[in-house]
């Protein structure tokens, strides 16, 4: 008995659309066997993992300060990988922006001027560009594999984000830990909600969402993007110039990327620490995916990985879970939207051969 996978003549685009539901319900039925074998009870698990984290004003807060940056990271991956240009350094563009937003803040840190604010969002873009632009580079004069090179990248990236809180931007009266001054009030995000920590930032994300919805799909760059992603022979036949898009797609990445990592240190961290994020430019790497690198769908499915973020802190401090519940939800989400996708686009026949002897 052998299996014969082949692909579909016409895979359904109804189950398309549907396949990041069907991975968010089998990832819950997932989780409801895990906290089953972990020795809880599974409705009271369901209840401080996905709802006692948002059942107040507060927590939808938070809920939205956690899925703010993955919205702004996950809209700007989208548009690279729209084209096939995978950019996995979102991470390290982040940690480079907040160095590049939070230098700013400590220089001007006795300063009250307005210009402060927007001053780091713009140069901490300009760091997440820059960081971007090395393998953008590499790849369009050397033809080097983006992929290999933004995740290497990561690591240089957070380990200077390290080294200079250790040293240069450490806090001369900060007892030795390493960690930058607090920012002064100029340097944070002002709060909208009185007895919340939601903050500008926020909206700002919301309105990287709606840009990156206008160029994807209105823009005629957007459209060489797609049609890049679908096929490059294709486009190149037609007159896009594939280099230049490969900029775009990583430089859009970086900007996006840099932004949240100002908006981190901005809001909820108020300084620099050796790390700035849990995790965030790989987290919206699924995010991107499981909203099928479509705007609309990126903000929903950035609420739905932030809730796994709060339900992971909520696990831990009500029923004495693991820390790396979190990354199981995440891993869970990815490989079931995965193999969906394939069994959309592939089926699967056993054929059975006889063995004959002459």
């Amino acid at each position: 008995m052998v299996v014969k996978i082949e692909p579909r003549p016409e895979p359904s685009k109804v189950m398309q659309y549907l396949s990041p539901l069907i991975a968010a319900v089998l990832m819950l039925i997932s989780g409801l066997i895990i906290f089953s074998l972990l020795g809880k009870n599974p409705a009271e698990a369901f209840h401080a993992f996905f709802v006692e984290p948002v059942n107040d004003l507060y927590g939808i807060g938070e809920l939205l300060i956690k899925a703010s940056p993955l919205m702004l990271i996950g809209t700007g991956l989208a548009v690279g990988f729209r084209a096939s240009i995978w950019n996995i350094g979102a991470e390290g563009q982040l940690a480079v922006g907040a160095i590049f937003g939070g230098y700013f803040a400590i220089i001007f840190n006795d300063s009250n001027g307005l210009f402060i604010l927007p001053l780091m969002i713009a140069v901490g873009a300009v760091g997440g560009m820059l960081w971007a632009s090395i393998p953008a580079l590499l790849k369009t004069v050397f033809n080097a594999n983006e992929i290999l090179v933004t995740l290497m990248l990561n690591y240089v990236a957070v380990l200077l984000l390290a080294l200079l809180v250790h040293g240069p931007l450490r806090d001369p009266n900060g007892y030795g830990f390493p960690q930058s001054v607090l920012f002064g009030d100029a340097a944070i995000l002002p709060v909208l909600v009185e007895g919340t920590r939601l903050h500008l930032g926020v909206f700002l994300a919301f309105g990287g969402v709606i840009a990156g919805w206008v160029f994807l799909q209105k823009s005629f760059t957007g459209y060489q993007m797609r049609v890049a992603g679908l096929a490059q022979k294709a486009a190149t036949y037609a007159g896009f110039k594939y280099k230049k898009l490969i900029w775009i797609g990583l430089l859009t990445g970086g900007l996006t990327a840099g932004i949240a990592g100002v908006l981190e240190i901005a809001g909820p961290i108020g300084q620099l620490l050796p790390s700035v994020s849990p995790g965030y430019g790989y987290a919206a790497i699924i995010v991107a995916f499981v909203g099928r690198l479509h705007p609309g769908g990126i903000f929903l499915s950035s609420l739905l990985m932030a809730l796994l973020y709060l339900g992971g802190e909520s696990g831990q401090m009500n029923l004495d879970l693991p820390s790396a519940v979190t990354g199981i939800f995440q891993g869970l989400l990815l490989f079931y939207l995965l193999a969906a996708d394939f069994l959309i686009h592939y089926r699967m026949r056993l054929n059975r051969s006889r063995l004959e002897v002459n």
